[in-house]
């Protein structure tokens, strides 16, 4: 599982110019599910998103995670992530998980925040989306569950 943090001011989510879905200050996730991910990747991603402190405290130092900010946090599925880029041009997706199983994972996800009682929007699966994103810092991340210790 492959996961893009920014931590944004705000973020929008459009759908045929509509907008679907918005948050003010906290963190934009886009995540992109491969074949062999499980509830152990899903589980490791959601505790370093969750945990990461990347908000500034009063000494403005990095040192606050979404939850201490009681930041909203929007979820967007996005399975590019998971391009294998090694041979030619474009972009194979073969590690991509089907459609059926990162759904799955990906309202798993979803609703594992959501227990935690944290402000948590969503894109929609599967449809294209225009994303806004007004970066904070900028402050990138990017987490992979096959890297972890």
């Amino acid at each position: 599982m492959i996961c893009l943090i920014q931590r944004v001011n705000h973020a929008e989510v459009k759908i045929k110019d509509i907008s679907y879905s918005k948050i003010k200050k906290g963190l934009l996730v886009f995540l992109g599910i491969e074949k062999s991910d499980g509830n152990e990747d899903l589980d490791y991603i959601l505790k370093k998103t969750l945990g990461l402190r990347i908000f500034s405290d009063q000494k403005n130092k990095m040192n606050l995670s979404v939850q201490d900010i009681k930041g909203q946090i929007l979820v967007v599925s996005q399975f590019t992530l998971c391009a294998d880029i090694s041979k030619g041009k474009r972009p194979s997706y073969f590690n991509a998980a089907s459609p059926q199983k990162a759904e799955k994972l990906y309202l798993d996800f979803i609703k594992k925040i959501e227990d935690l009682q944290l402000d948590v929007k969503t894109g929609k699966f599967g449809e294209s989306m225009e994303v806004k994103i007004n970066n904070n810092g900028p402050v990138t991340i990017i987490i992979n569950s096959k890297e972890k210790l």
